[in-house]
């Protein structure tokens, strides 16, 4: 962090500055402007919104340069101008920001693309699409940066990382929340933290989406974990319409009075978003007067480790549960697993992932080692794929640094790093690495002479590898001692060797210890006893984490009992579900296996198997299954579960996404199979985004699920005016028309092509959807419904259609 930012930091509580886009429209930016053209051509407006700012009590001015990334400025042809652009309006800014001391925070906003796993942007082709705005906002000089408005965590990670490969100045990071609580691509708040501090932004932060009373329970929840900066940037409340204007009706008074609750919830900058204007700002700067930074409340130190979608914490004995590292996706000794691996397939991996989690395992350790492969790309497309299919967080296991580096770098999460150890060579390789991407890593107490054979040796180089970490600035409370467990059958000594190694781990350096549990037993008859036994042993010494197979039931339910014994499951809930549910599971996973067709091909949608789902439905095309029997009675129910399991929050994105694209992919297989005449359709509709809004994540997604489920759908795209919409409902005689808008600015439209519709007599519905759509704004321009997600969408024109038909035959009874 910069010395300017830390000595403001140490004063005050920071004033951001307030809205710029809701602004700029007030003072005269006409619809389906860009706002960074629009300041380019009006400097003067742009400069009275920033003295006012200033005027208010800003102590950091933002850069208008929110939309100044190449694939928002293709939108208006002038990609080509991305340097140009955000080096004149930083330069603008700067300005006018150093007559007044103020600070100037380049100002990053999304580009409007899912980045890979999660979506179509390759993700080293997206960190350099930031890394030229953020390049050119750098040269020009700014103070710092901020990433904000982000709703795709693996988006924010690439921002975060262009920032910090092309500039030294600090970053803050700010993710935006939807009423779930969690990113539309599915991620929480705390997992959002967890990921972003380790990755090292400077600091993290809420805006956009909400007003400040929704932003109070989640700052709770992050306080005590955050080791950065917490800062907030709500709306004025959340829009409504007002004669025909969007209009955020939160008053400068109650706005600024949510001042106080942010400061004692230990808040570091406070800022406003839409709809906030230069006197929401003087309010609270005047609330925030003579108050200084609260200090956050200890907490225990965990290491945490996360995925897009989750947080597993690391307990000290009696803390938590302890923790189980799934072993299986490993490749020795697993000639079906090493076939696929060498066809470039992952079924086999995905299947490993879902059994271990259905087993009990807490993370997964990924190893895809083996002679004839590229384990390079094969590790990467293993952690993508993942990193979609499953909520756990990934260990990545390699012996090559090259590999663990790519993986780190694509994973949407923050991941455990198997495994450093003494040898000069790994020390070198990989200790840069762990620092660049935030990974927790296990630690083998062995150096270049080998595994040492006495307490005192490991001793001697956990100290040098301690000492290494401290020189790299790498924490060494983010790892994990490995007691390096060796078999009793070739000496008995091993297993006190193993105990002494854990204690000294977990008690004398206080951190955490893990043991890869089976070695113990090798050798021996009746492994599961000497394994199970020893486990027991190393949690009275502290043992955090076991990396082992959690399908060995008798292990699992000692890990029970363990948990239980030393404080780690309060009320044994953990332990009595295990005792009631771990065979009735086992039996129904293996009935799942091999139940069926129609229940496989149900099961490979539901969890979004794309390169499963051809076998099976060539399986059920052989068994004489009609190809439009099985969209309609087996696929259809299965993409609608999905459907459900998404509106009920159990579901997000990325896994509807999977589930809608292995449907996509089966009908095409089926499609030929089934003659025109054959072929029902719901209904015909027309979707697009409004004129002057450039935004259509939503829009594809709406696309792809009505699709799946029997509606033909034309996209006209983004930036459509009503004209066009309503012309191309007539050209193709649509059922109904689709509207979307990001934008408070834009969502006006909508209203016009309704009234259109009206005018000219348009026989069609018209739904509604968009991030600052509401069902009241639906209601008040005379639409015919509203969806909030994607989801929604497809049981809203279900109904909307049920409904008409009912109608039709009422009126012809």
């Amino acid at each position: 962090m910069s010395n300017a930012l830390k000595r403001l930091l140490a004063q005050k509580v920071v004033l951001l500055d307030g809205s710029t886009g809701t602004m700029l429209q007030k003072y005269g930016m006409p619809a389906g402007t860009a706002p960074e053209v629009f300041c380019l051509e009006n400097p003067g407006i742009i400069q009275r919104l920033q003295q006012e700012y200033i005027h208010a009590g800003s102590d950091i001015l933002l850069t208008p340069t929110f939309g100044a990334n190449r694939n928002k400025l293709k939108n208006y042809h002038l990609q080509e101008k991305t340097k140009q652009i955000n080096t004149c309006l930083a330069e603008m800014t700067l300005n006018l920001a150093r007559q007044h001391h103020c600070l100037v925070a380049g100002d990053i906003g999304p580009t409007g693309l899912f980045f890979q796993p999660f979506g179509e942007m390759a993700f080293e082709e997206g960190v350099g699409l930031f890394k030229e705005q953020i390049s050119a906002l750098s040269s020009a000089g700014v103070d710092l940066f901020i990433i904000e408005t982000q709703i795709d965590i693996q988006e924010a990670r690439a921002a975060l990382l262009a920032a910090k490969e092309a500039s030294s100045a600090p970053v803050l990071v700010s993710m935006t929340f939807d009423e779930s609580g969690r990113t539309l691509t599915g991620t929480d708040p705390l997992t959002c933290l967890n990921i972003l501090q380790a990755l090292g932004a400077d600091g993290f932060g809420l805006n956009c989406s909400t007003g400040p009373d929704k932003m109070l329970p989640v700052l709770e929840q992050l306080r005590t974990k955050a080791k950065v900066p917490l800062f907030v940037k709500p709306n004025a409340g959340l829009p409504v319409m007002e004669n025909g204007d969007t209009v955020f009706p939160m008053s400068a008074e109650e706005f600024a009075s949510y001042t106080a609750l942010f400061w004692k919830l230990g808040v570091a900058m406070i800022g406003g978003c839409c709809g906030t204007t230069p006197l929401h700002m003087a309010q609270v700067a005047k609330a925030l007067k003579g108050k200084k930074r609260k200090a956050a409340p200890d907490a225990p130190s965990r290491v945490m480790l996360s995925s897009a979608r989750k947080s597993v914490a690391l307990y000290a004995r009696g803390e938590g549960p302890m923790r189980v590292i799934g072993e299986r996706i490993n490749p020795t000794g697993k000639p079906a697993l090493q076939a696929e691996l060498r066809s470039g397939k992952l079924e086999a991996v995905k299947n490993l992932a879902r059994e271990q989690k259905e087993k009990g395992a807490d993370i997964l350790d990924v190893n895809v080692g083996l002679q004839g492969i590229d384990e390079k790309q094969v590790m990467m497309k293993a952690v993508s794929e993942l990193a979609v299919f499953s909520d756990l967080p990934l260990c990545i296991d390699s012996s090559r640094p090259e590999t663990i580096e790519a993986a780190l770098r694509i994973y949407p999460g923050r991941a455990l790093v198997n495994s450093l150890s003494g040898e000069e060579k790994k020390l070198a390789a990989l200790l840069p690495v762990i620092r660049k991407y935030g990974a927790a890593f296990i630690i083998l107490p062995l150096d270049d002479e080998g595994i040492p054979e006495t307490f005192a040796k490991r001793k001697a180089v956990l100290r040098r590898i301690h000492a290494a970490c401290r020189k790299a600035g790498v924490a060494w409370e983010d790892g994990l001692v490995d007691g390096l467990v060796m078999t009793v059958s070739s000496n008995p000594t091993h297993a006190r060797l193993t105990l002494e190694t854990v204690r000294y781990a977990a008690q004398t350096l206080g951190g955490h210890a893990v043991l890869g549990l089976s070695n113990i037993s090798f050798g021996l008859p009746g492994r599961e006893y000497i394994n199970g036994a020893f486990l027991a042993m190393a949690a009275g010494e502290g043992l955090s984490a076991v990396i082992a197979n959690p399908g060995a039931d008798l292990l699992m339910q000692i890990k029970a009992a363990v948990d239980v014994l030393t404080g780690g499951d309060p009320n044994s809930r953990n332990y009595l579900r295990s005792m009631q549910g771990g065979g009735k599971a086992k039996a129904q996973n293996a009935a799942a296996a091999a139940g069926p067709i129609q229940e496989r091909i149900q099961e490979c949608i539901l969890q979004g198997r794309k390169e499963g789902i051809e076998s099976l439905l060539h399986d059920a095309l052989e068994q004489h299954l009609p190809a439009l029997e099985i969209i309609n009675a087996i696929m259809m129910p299965a993409i609608q579960k999905a459907g459900d399991l998404y509106n009920r929050r159990e579901y997000f994105l990325p896994q509807l996404l999977a589930s809608a694209e292995t449907m996509e992919k089966g009908v095409g297989m089926l499609t030929p199979h089934i003659s025109r005449k054959e072929r029902p359709s719901k209904g015909r509709g027309v979707i697009a985004t409004v004129k002057g809004d450039i935004h259509d994540i939503g829009k594809k997604i709406v696309a792809l699920l009505l699709r799946n489920h029997g509606y033909e759908i034309i996209d006209l795209g983004k930036s459509v005016d009503e004209e066009t919409i309503i012309g191309k409902a007539l050209e193709y005689k649509a059922d109904f028309i689709g509207l979307s808008a990001l934008m408070t600015t834009t969502m006006t439209e909508m209203q016009k092509v309704v009234a259109l519709a009206k005018k000219r007599r348009i026989p069609v519905k018209i739904i509604l959807g968009g991030a600052v759509v509401t069902q009241k704004y639906a209601d008040e321009i005379g639409a015919d419904g509203y969806a909030v997600d994607a989801g929604k969408s497809v049981e809203l024109l279900n109904t909307l259609f049920a409904s008409a038909q009912q109608d039709a035959r009422a009126k012809e009874a």
